[in-house]
């Protein structure tokens, strides 16, 4: 009895001591960091948090801390910025010290720390550099890439017609044909809609991203260096994600063989031939970015890959929300901005676009209402910083509520309705707005932007020139609301027609 009452009282002892060494970490580690809930050890702040809606959870966090708070996800401490004040503050006035990456477990799996979207420092600048003069090369912001948009959207078009007129869900079929444009600058071609191996690798990329935007998916934010040991759905993502990069290695071993220095028929053989031209670096062994040696399993090109080819699933998921936000007046006026502007004679072109600005004003308010990544990508601070009357040590991980900037009641009037007037002056000429950052802002926005909007642009046109939608449902009975909001935004599924003007 006396030895039970030992052990119990030297185990609560212990805790005791626990506790209060976190405590005293926590304040030695947290220079002078925004306010926030008070946090447990290991968990954090996960009890006062929905992991079902964590954007929610965090903007209500925000309504009694402010702007800017302090949150612990599990053991991870979040600098949380919220609307387009402190986020321009930090990520446009401050940017050098807000560029570094923060985590996203999920994807970690595959990165590593490696690879555009989430790396740091040097590698991270060279990688960037590399990637838009490449892309650049095969087309970005010139006249090839718009050749390959419309080339697609003619198989598009087709593919539409094929439905005759009945009921589908669009999402899929706008999914392969944005993926196809991005597979046809890495990849050299695009795929069949129906072949097989683009199917599976289309469901790979949805699986592991909407996996990102679970309840499970949060808890696995939190929790990663545990749970990525435990069964759980965790594990299936990274079966798909494992699955994407087999899929890549077999394309990059394929153009190894097959390679003309002289020739570069894609992306990939870009980087090959630039991996043969690079010498070591002056210490020895490899560059930081380009090694003296190629290895189909290099981390950085791997992972270079991997961010484009994600890269997929944000435009083709905004791209699949079109036609749910088209009741008949706003199809009406874009019918007739097209008919005006383009005729039926011709394809659209990107040049149109200053010719068409109630459409170019939907394009954008599709963007902003529907938030495809409402937390942002995660940031981490360079060098220890002063942010505003508080002191970020090196290393803090910071939250860019990029949802809350689109929905900043100071920019845009009726922020939580759809209303393409958002973006239209009192002329009804297109005007910007400074909070549309749906691809975030500074130095670590996304250099794909130029690429998604082009897409967007004709993609939508091409559509509409050919087709009036239907819904099954009555437009204000349409539920334009999420299904899923975490690291991402996933929509609801939905039904709509596609027929003949």
């Amino acid at each position: 009895m006396l030895a039970s009452g030992l052990l119990l009282v030297a185990l609560l002892a212990s805790l005791t001591i626990m506790v209060l060494m976190s405590v005293w970490r926590q304040k030695k580690l947290c220079g002078n960091l925004p306010p926030g809930p008070t946090p447990l050890p290991f968990i954090g702040n996960y009890l006062q948090l929905n992991t079902q809606q964590m954007y929610n959870s965090l903007m209500k966090i925000s309504e009694r801390y402010g702007p800017v708070f302090t949150v612990h996800l599990g053991p991870r401490r979040i600098v949380v910025l919220c609307g387009y004040k402190a986020v321009k503050e930090a990520l446009v006035d401050q940017a050098e010290e807000f560029s570094g990456r923060g985590e996203q477990a999920t994807l970690d799996y595959l990165f590593k720390g490696y690879g555009v979207v989430f790396s740091n420092g040097e590698r991270a600048k060279q990688l960037r550099r590399f990637s838009i003069t490449t892309l650049r090369d095969f087309g970005v912001g010139k006249r090839g890439i718009e050749e390959r948009i419309q080339e697609e959207a003619g198989f598009l078009i087709e593919a539409l017609r094929g439905t005759r007129g009945a009921f589908i869900d669009p999402t899929f079929f706008l999914s392969r044909t944005v993926s196809n444009v991005i597979s046809s600058i890495v990849f050299g071609d695009r795929f069949d809609y129906e072949d097989e191996e683009f199917l599976s690798l289309l469901r790979m990329m949805l699986g592991s991203f909407q996996f990102t935007a679970t309840s499970m998916g949060q808890l696995y934010e939190m929790f990663s260096s545990v749970m990525k040991h435990l069964p759980g759905p965790q594990q299936q993502a990274f079966k798909e994600l494992q699955g994407l990069e087999d899929f890549i290695a077999k394309k990059v071993e394929q153009n190894q063989r097959t390679l003309d220095p002289n020739s570069p028929r894609d992306f990939i053989d870009s980087f090959l031939i630039r991996m043969q031209e690079v010498q070591p670096s002056s210490q020895g062994g490899h560059s930081i970015v380009f090694g003296d040696r190629f290895d189909y399993e290099d981390e950085e090109f791997l992972s270079l890959l991997r961010m484009m080819l994600g890269s997929f699933q944000f435009t083709a998921t905004s791209m699949g929300q079109i036609p749910k936000h088209f009741p008949p007046p706003p199809t009406a006026k874009v019918h007739e901005e097209i008919d005006r502007v383009v005729g039926t004679n011709r394809q659209p072109k990107f040049e149109d676009k200053a010719k068409m600005p109630y459409t170019e004003a939907v394009i954008h308010e599709i963007q902003r209402f529907g938030d495809m990544i409402p937390m942002g990508v995660a940031r981490r601070i360079t060098k220890d910083t002063k942010f505003r009357e508080f002191l970020l040590p090196k290393g803090t991980e910071v939250f860019p509520m990029l949802g809350s900037v689109l929905r900043d009641p100071k920019f845009f009037s009726n922020p939580r309705d759809f209303h393409p007037h958002h973006f239209l002056d009192e002329n009804g000429q297109f005007k910007k707005s400074d909070a549309f950052v749906p691809f975030s802002i500074g130095k670590r926005y996304c250099f794909g932007e130029g690429l998604a909007r082009m897409e967007l642009f004709l993609f939508l046109t091409t559509i509409l020139q050919n087709f009036r939608f239907k819904s099954p449902q009555l437009p204000q009975d349409i539920d334009v609301s999420p299904k899923l909001v975490g690291f991402a935004t996933i929509p609801r599924n939905y039904t709509m027609s596609f027929q003949t003007r």
